[in-house]
């Protein structure tokens, strides 16, 4: 079915233009091809909780970045701050040059009183009808434009959200437990997929994942989080890491090295410092740069109220 011209049209109003929050707290620098974004001593409360404790981190073009920690250790809080849609209490995220990210969340409700199909969820998105075939095929979508978005299953409805994040063109994609849904024949050809994305489409990718294979085999960089960050660097290093193991404990994981020709050692190090006793704080500076972002979950329920 259709969506009312409506609802059509106020979707498209939404969808086809930058989506901006919280971005009074973020700094646009210069473009520098030594990061896309900066994370510096960002900590994050609620209430009396301490979710995110003088957390730093950036993420160079073209880099795969692996974001791995205990369940309520404030991974998605990160994920939220990265987007700009969670105020860190102190710190600063800085933005480096024009940033366009593309993100698959790990939860994607849509009302059924809202129907829409696969082939509405892509219109919405001006592209080359060539680019927008590619990715289709590419993501195993192309048979699923005649759907319905709410009938999908888990996994493809996966498949459909990673699809439209990609058709944006972003710099920075952003992927928050995407394999939820999927089979494993379906998880291990999505994630050999994430793998080739920066070389294909010159993105750089954050993901969150629980899958310690993929992410020792798959990933450049490692960052264990704990509500501080307890240890990050190369999959191999990040494994013989004390803070790791007595996370994850010290069973061995399979570890493929790939050569990585991109030039990240200006832009990070290996990190093993007890932010416990941290109590820095910084004043947040007030400025509204243009940052593109691409939250459909976000912008369907505006639309739906």
């Amino acid at each position: 079915m259709t969506p009312p011209r409506k609802i059509r049209t106020n979707v498209e109003k939404i969808m086809n233009k930058p989506i901006t929050a919280h971005q009074r707290d973020a700094v646009v620098l210069p473009a520098s091809p030594a990061s896309l974004i900066a994370i510096d001593q960002v900590s994050v409360r609620f209430d009396q909780r301490l979710v995110l404790n003088n957390v730093s981190l950036a993420i160079a073009p073209r880099e795969i970045v692996s974001l791995i920690g205990p369940n309520g250790a404030g991974k998605s809080t990160l994920v939220k701050v990265v987007l700009g849609l969670q105020k860190p209490s102190s710190g600063s995220r800085q933005i480096h040059g024009e940033l366009k990210i593309g993100y698959v969340p790990q939860r994607f409700h849509l009302s059924k009183s809202m129907p829409l199909r696969v082939r509405d969820l892509f219109d919405l998105i001006r592209t080359t009808s060539d680019f927008r075939n590619q990715i289709l095929e590419e993501t195993g979508s192309a048979n699923l434009l005649n759907r319905d978005v709410q009938d999908l299953s888990g996994g493809e409805r996966q498949r459909v959200l990673l699809a439209r994040a990609l058709l944006i063109r972003p710099n920075l994609l952003v992927l928050d437990e995407p394999m939820q849904g999927l089979d494993i024949h379906s998880e291990e050809e999505l994630y050999a997929y994430v793998r080739t994305l920066p070389e294909r489409y010159g993105c750089a990718v954050l993901m969150v994942s629980h899958d310690l294979q993929w992410v020792m085999q798959g990933t450049q960089r490692v960052i264990c989080l704990n509500h501080h960050i307890c240890c990050s660097g190369t999959p191999a290093n990040v494994l013989k890491d004390p803070a790791y193991q007595a996370i994850f404990g010290t069973e061995r994981v399979p570890y493929e090295h790939h050569h990585d020709h991109c030039r990240h050692e200006d832009l990070h190090h290996e990190h093993h410092h007890d932010h416990a006793n941290c109590d820095h704080a910084h004043d947040l500076p007030h400025i509204h740069p243009e940052v593109a972002i691409d939250l459909l979950d976000k912008s369907l329920k505006e639309t739906e109220q």
